[in-house]
């Protein structure tokens, strides 16, 4: 059940592939319906429960049972009962979360804030442990270097796995203007899905740059096998200043998945005109599904 996009603050291009790609393989998402009520209708190992959802328009009610029943609520900023309104620390009311300046600094310049409480930013392990780093670096070594909360990879973990790191397709247009980016993409086929003649056209990567910089690369999103260890190499040149060019001036290795993100991408995709790599038919007995640009 789904309460209104998938994967929210990823660039939703990403997200809507891998909800297709989940629907083809039997997950049914029930979208835009928020659940109201859960009641245990059977007893036992692991019984029954009934749903009682609502339509985020209101005006629709549904039901289901199910064994089993996971409530993803997110993370919630436990702020509110550990004294800091008494020493002046302003926090979002709504959410709980804590605004700090690019340095971590509260409103209260002797107090700063890193992790999962401050507002605005990811709620990654890794980005609280180099926060913190840089922080004690710069209170206690003299350093001055700033965590870098855009340039942040990171890999969610879905059958169809997707790293990314930097800005969305979405925040980059909002950010830079539509006339200032261009983006790149491919569609690939991973060699262990040859032998077994899996789904071509559903592993995808497309790059994100900013062309009054050199068409520096400012998003790099990756769908497949493995997207995590391809995003994590590429993360560090991103944060070199890494340019289309140089991307294109890259030898890939053959065959990884990795090679994509080199001389492959070379399809602009900008205004969402997406082709696909080659026309694929994949049949079935009594069933068979087209799929060409």
């Amino acid at each position: 059940m789904v309460r209104s996009i998938l994967l929210r603050g990823f660039d939703q291009e990403m997200a809507n592939k891998i909800g297709e790609h989940m629907e083809e393989h039997g997950v049914k998402f029930i979208r835009e319906f928020v659940p109201t009520k859960v009641e245990r209708i059977e007893e036992g190992t692991p019984g029954k429960l009934k749903v009682i959802a609502q339509s985020t328009d209101g005006r629709e009610i549904i039901e289901g049972e199910y064994n089993t029943v996971l409530l993803a609520v997110g993370r919630d900023a436990c702020t509110r009962t550990i004294g800091l309104d008494k020493v002046g620390v302003k926090i979002n009311e709504r959410s709980g979360k804590i605004p700090v300046s690019d340095e971590e600094q509260t409103n209260v310049p002797y107090i700063y804030a890193i992790g999962d409480v401050l507002e605005g930013k990811l709620e990654l392990t890794p980005v609280a442990i180099q926060a913190g780093r840089l922080l004690a670096r710069r209170l206690y070594a003299g350093a001055t270097l700033k965590c870098d909360y855009v340039n942040v990879p990171t890999t969610v973990f879905t059958p169809l796995e997707y790293g990314a790191c930097g800005f969305s397709e979405e925040t980059a247009l909002e950010k830079f203007g539509e006339e200032n980016i261009e983006v790149y993409h491919s569609y690939f086929w991973p060699l262990e899905w040859t032998v077994p003649s899996r789904d071509n056209n559903k592993c995808y990567a497309k790059i994100i740059c900013n062309i009054q910089d050199n068409e520096r690369v400012i998003g790099f999103h990756v769908l497949g096998p493995n997207a995590g260890e391809v995003t994590q190499g590429f993360s560090a040149a991103i944060k070199c200043g890494l340019t289309k060019a140089q991307l294109d001036n890259t030898i890939g290795i053959h065959p990884v998945c990795a090679e994509v993100s080199t001389s492959t991408l070379t399809l602009p995709s900008l205004h969402y005109a997406h082709f696909v790599s080659q026309p694929c038919i994949l049949g079935s007995p009594g069933k068979m599904l087209e799929i060409f640009e």
